[in-house]
């Protein structure tokens, strides 16, 4: 079975970096041919799909995050972070890691079961 678990801090003032991390059980993050996946939902907006880490350590990013964000990997932990540097308000959202099948935007197969961030003074 796998699971994934977010850690995050919760609570993030304004024009810092929010740091966010997925602990993978149950698969390994180099395995082929999934994609470590950061997808956010809004209270209201719905969902937006941040970026994603590949078996092979690749990034894809959503272009509309202006360069704000980077994904990492620790494989010796099966671990995979996401930064988002100057956050606002409008960042506060549930963020979940998501594993992706086949392609960057392929089935999602598993979910983490998302950690809620606010960004506030």
């Amino acid at each position: 079975q796998v699971q994934l678990q977010e850690s995050s801090p919760g609570l993030v003032n304004p024009s810092q970096t929010l740091s966010l991390t997925c602990t993978v059980s149950g698969a390994s993050i180099e395995k082929s041919y999934y994609y470590w996946t950061w997808i956010r939902q809004f209270p209201v907006k719905g969902l937006e799909w941040l970026g994603a880490i590949s078996y092979e350590g690749r990034n894809y990013f959503n272009p509309g995050l202006k360069s704000r964000a980077s994904i990492s990997r620790d494989t010796s932990r099966n671990q995979f972070s996401l930064r988002l540097r100057s956050v606002t308000p409008e960042d506060t959202a549930v963020y979940y890691c998501v594993r992706v099948a086949d392609y960057v935007v392929g089935p999602a197969d598993y979910w983490g079961k998302g950690t809620p961030v606010a960004v506030s003074p």
